[in-house]
């Protein structure tokens, strides 16, 4: 839009994105004989596949909150977890099944596992770079809600910052605790007997 003839630019400028491709997705470039209805098509083609995109992202979206929330209750239920982290989370544990055998374990395959960075008199912890990063991620939105709307969250982090703790440090010490959770949520989800019965079902 950018490039655009000064007539349509200002006709756009300061809409919101959805706005934008709303009002692009109207224009009507008529006969392609000057500059300004070249810009027009240009701007129709990519807001209508940017809608396109949008429906079928949605459409997704869709069905993967119907997956999670029929597979993991448990794990959707906990306060910060939504859809995508879910399902991240999920396909970290499905790819690697061995490592739900121990809470630690998961918590280093999800890279939340603190590692020693201590030095001479200073004892400290930093945080793991390792691990599925998608599952890494998924921690850090959770954590990042709760610092949001979860007052004992909020209330943890300001007294660990009054203790001299840095924010990724209190960070780092908030994803071991979400993934203990998220450990926990999953083997329960797993022990289901309705859950497993879905699955068999599905097989069938």
């Amino acid at each position: 839009m950018t490039t655009a003839p000064d007539q349509l630019r200002a006709a756009l400028t300061g809409l919101a994105t959805n706005d934008l491709v709303e009002r692009a997705a109207r224009l009507r470039p008529g006969r392609i004989e000057h500059p300004t209805a070249a810009a027009k098509l240009a701007l129709v083609t990519l807001a209508r596949r940017s809608q396109a995109l949008t429906a079928e992202i949605n459409e997704l979206d869709c069905h993967l909150d119907e997956l999670t929330t029929t597979t993991a209750p448990t794990l959707v239920n906990l306060n910060g977890v939504g859809t995508q982290t879910a399902s991240a989370l999920l396909t970290a544990a499905g790819d690697n099944p061995d490592r739900l055998l121990r809470e630690s374990s998961f918590a280093a395959l999800c890279g939340s596992s603190p590692l020693d960075a201590s030095s001479g008199r200073q004892q400290r912890h930093r945080l793991n770079r390792g691990g599925d990063r998608q599952a890494n991620a998924a921690l850090y939105i959770i954590v990042i809600s709760r610092l949001r709307w979860e007052p004992a969250t909020k209330n943890y982090m300001q007294r660990r910052l009054a203790e001299g703790k840095t924010r990724k440090e209190v960070i780092r010490c908030l994803k071991r605790f979400v993934a203990r959770h998220v450990h926990r949520a999953i083997l329960t989800d797993l022990a289901n007997p309705d859950i497993l019965s879905i699955h068999l079902h599905r097989a069938a």
